[in-house]
């Protein structure tokens, strides 16, 4: 398991470096929450301090919210019971006070990513939509089995919105996937994809905008 430690203070970080690799997983740390914002999809769980240099650690909670399920736990000196609450609140799964019991880190990993159950085998190869059939692996769309001559980005924002037909994905999903930072990445470059896009498939209403959140694209097109 891919595990990112995001944590300024250096003793700490190679304390839980070392206890992470003890346990069979491999540990990659930054020290900046701008960071953790840029490598985070690499990762299968992300072990998070609240005092970091750059941003306060539950902005960088929020944020990370916004664009990935992947399981997080704050690891923190913050023992209030405010900052508590509101840390779990804002979507991290487990909240554990520094000094922290190594042994108890690694059980509530465990734990967190037991109940996560998800990523790993789930990839879809192919997304069938009424006329529409996307092949995955080897990126290929077509509509009525004419192929569509998309470029690689058009495909890969086809594919994430097929991907999850029914639901809408977020701006900052969007971005985060296909540019790799969510929060830095140019709004403008993705309505330009999506617009020639839309231009391509020849749809209209296909790909629904929902004001001020996403995209959605109806899992079961009339």
């Amino acid at each position: 398991m891919e595990v990112l430690i995001v944590e300024d203070d250096d003793a700490m970080a190679a304390a839980l470096d070392a206890a992470v690799i003890s346990a069979g997983h491999r540990a990659t740390r930054v020290s900046r929450g701008a960071d953790a914002l840029l490598v985070h999809r690499k990762f299968e769980v992300i072990l998070l301090d609240l005092g970091l240099p750059d941003i306060d650690g539950l902005e960088v909670l929020r944020k990370l919210r916004q664009v990935t399920p992947c399981p997080i736990l704050i690891l923190t000196a913050r023992d209030d019971e405010r900052s508590v609450v509101l840390g779990l609140r804002s979507g991290a799964d487990d909240y554990l006070v520094k000094p922290v019991k190594l042994v108890e880190l690694l059980a509530r990993i465990e734990a967190v990513t037991r109940r996560a159950g998800r990523f790993g085998g789930t990839r879809q190869h192919s997304i069938v939509l009424g006329d529409l059939e996307i092949d995955v692996d080897r990126r290929v769309a077509a509509l009525s089995s004419r192929v569509l001559p998309l470029t690689a980005t058009e495909f890969d924002l086809l594919a994430l919105l097929a991907g999850h037909a029914g639901s809408v994905v977020t701006r900052e999903q969007i971005l985060d996937a296909l540019w790799g930072d969510a929060f830095l990445a140019s709004s403008r470059s993705l309505d330009v994809h999506l617009t020639g896009l839309r231009a391509k498939l020849q749809l209209p209403g296909f790909i629904i905008n929902v004001r001020g959140v996403g995209y959605r694209i109806e899992a079961n097109p009339a």
